[in-house]
């Protein structure tokens, strides 16, 4: 829209633009900012990637991933009950009778570690990597809310 002023006036003549549409801001569902927040701590994903998939900044990724690690977001249910893959490992039975383990004075050491979390029993060699069991433990807890 173009505005002109005769020259009595004294103010300013220029142009003015009225802009239609959406803005540059989006509203994101609860749902869809859990779905990105998860997206984003799924193994090998990198954090600028994603947000730059879904155009928002790597501070809103960071804060969605915070909420929904506190319980602040929800996934949603078709989410929730997607499969997650991790490694299992399947250990066959002896057939016969197991002998029982010989104790020495000492603590016996077996090399892995049992351990349950929200009703799932996690039995994982002991030089298991942290940051591994740690994305375990975030999967298993997501999946059971």
């Amino acid at each position: 829209m173009d505005v002109s002023l005769d020259g009595s006036t004294g103010g300013y003549a220029g142009r003015i633009e009225v802009l239609e549409g959406r803005s540059g801001r989006r509203f994101r569902s609860e749902a869809e900012r859990a779905r990105i927040a998860a997206e984003s701590m799924m193994p090998g994903a990198k954090v600028a990637d994603v947000a730059r998939r879904h155009t928002v900044t790597r501070w809103q990724v960071y804060d969605w991933r915070k909420k929904l690690m506190a319980g602040a977001l929800a996934l949603p249910a078709e989410t929730a009950d997607a499969p997650m893959f991790a490694a299992l490992v399947v250990e066959a039975k002896p057939a016969g009778p197991t002998p029982s383990p010989k104790r020495s004075g000492g603590a016996v050491r077996s090399g892995r570690i049992e351990m349950v979390v929200d009703g799932v029993t996690l039995r994982l060699a002991s030089d298991i990597d942290e940051a591994h069991l740690t994305r375990l433990i975030r999967a298993i807890r997501a999946a059971s809310r």
